[in-house]
């Protein structure tokens, strides 16, 4: 088997197309370890071992290449794109990895692994909530990664969800000694209409949703908008960006100052082009992801 393409059945890929001339970098003792090429392997302690199978510097490096050649080729100012490294699941070693390379941002789904690894990651570490959350984990979120390093809540669909967290941050600021902050929501919009994607409908539905939260909850700042969108339907990003400029018309704002979060692994380059400010990368970073004995 091609070395390259084994490399990738590891690591849980089944496909290597979108990576052709960016390969996923593993190091050699993955490919010299016996283990099956055919199945990937999980482990959510990860033995010392496992954790040199993918390196992490030269993946951001070349995440981060591409991400260049797309600004580039979008005519677009370099640095206009933020990259935010998906670490659900992942151990604490291979983030610092990530961190000792200048990554800042990382992205988390679940509260309780993000208010964990929060304590443990350097402070200037910026978290970004890219999950479903629950109601009743607002509160605690807030409470315990705080406002100086809880950068963005970026799935906010419900006005209940925003009550939840406009009443956390006030409690954080009245704790707190320093200026008031507000804290960073982006609203999701399930732009492909697939019902099991979350999200406000483009249109009425979002436009309204923001001007209740922007009237009702002056602890959150709007700050833009995040969707997932269908594989394969590049639509799905240019329906965001229309989302944008209606949002702004109802806040008074310039669209560009709202954000647009789109664009994972397998798409991000596309997404850039489609006029994306934040991507979400985490497989082609730290490679496949195992979901066993999570705490949500």
């Amino acid at each position: 088997m091609n070395p390259r393409i084994a490399a990738y059945a590891v690591l849980g890929f089944r496909s290597t197309a979108a990576f052709s001339s960016h390969p996923l970098v593993v190091l050699p003792s993955i490919l010299n370890s016996g283990r099956s090429l055919t199945q990937p392997q999980h482990n959510m302690s990860m033995t010392p071992t496992d954790n040199d199978m993918v390196d992490i510097a030269a993946n951001i490096g070349h995440v981060q290449q591409m991400m260049d050649d797309a600004i580039a080729s979008s005519d677009r100012q370099s640095g206009s794109v933020r990259l935010v490294a998906v670490s659900k699941t992942k151990p604490l070693e291979l983030l610092q990895a990530a961190y000792e390379t200048g990554q800042r941002h990382f992205g988390e789904n679940y509260a309780q692994e993000l208010m964990a690894k929060s304590t443990e990651m350097p402070d200037d570490v910026a978290w970004h909530f890219i999950g479903p959350l629950q109601s009743n984990k607002a509160g605690p979120l807030v409470k315990t990664v705080g406002l100086d390093k809880l950068a963005c809540i970026e799935t906010i669909s419900t006005l209940k969800l925003a009550a939840k967290l406009n009443r956390a941050v006030d409690t954080w600021n009245e704790a707190s000694s320093g200026d008031a902050k507000k804290l960073g929501i982006y609203i999701q919009v399930n732009t492909s209409g697939e019902e099991t994607k979350s999200g406000v409908t483009p249109g009425a539905e979002v436009c309204g949703l923001v001007k209740q939260i922007s009237e009702e909850c002056p602890s959150l700042s709007i700050d833009g908008l995040m969707t997932i969108g269908a594989p394969g339907d590049d639509s799905c990003f240019d329906t965001l960006a229309e989302c944008r400029d209606e949002v702004a018309k109802v806040l008074g704002r310039e669209p560009e100052e709202l954000e647009l979060s789109m664009g994972m692994s397998g798409d991000f380059e596309v997404a850039i082009a489609k006029g994306a400010t934040s991507v979400r990368v985490g497989s082609t970073i730290f490679g496949a992801r195992d979901y066993s004995n999570l705490s949500k």
